[in-house]
């Protein structure tokens, strides 16, 4: 990833330009008597929250689902 340093100026003349290479990936850095003041970068969408409890009910786990297979599972003849 490369870095590319304006000035304040360049930044108001060209910031369509550089919001696409901020966009891009590349970084983009605004200084002022060449000194950096500040950073472009793409905003991320927020994440949606999650909510729990949302499919209870919807699904049940057998009371055996924890014991030992048959030993005809494991040896290909019981049923699959």
């Amino acid at each position: 990833m490369s870095t590319r340093t304006v000035n304040i100026h360049e930044a108001k003349t060209h910031l369509s330009e550089l919001l696409a290479l901020a966009l891009a990936g590349e970084d983009v850095v605004i200084a002022k008597a060449n000194k950096p003041i500040a950073r472009l970068v793409p905003l991320v969408p927020p994440r949606k929250k999650r909510v729990f409890g949302l499919h209870r009910g919807d699904f049940s786990i057998s009371d055996d689902f924890d014991e030992l297979l048959p030993d005809a599972f494991w040896l290909g003849t019981g049923p699959i």
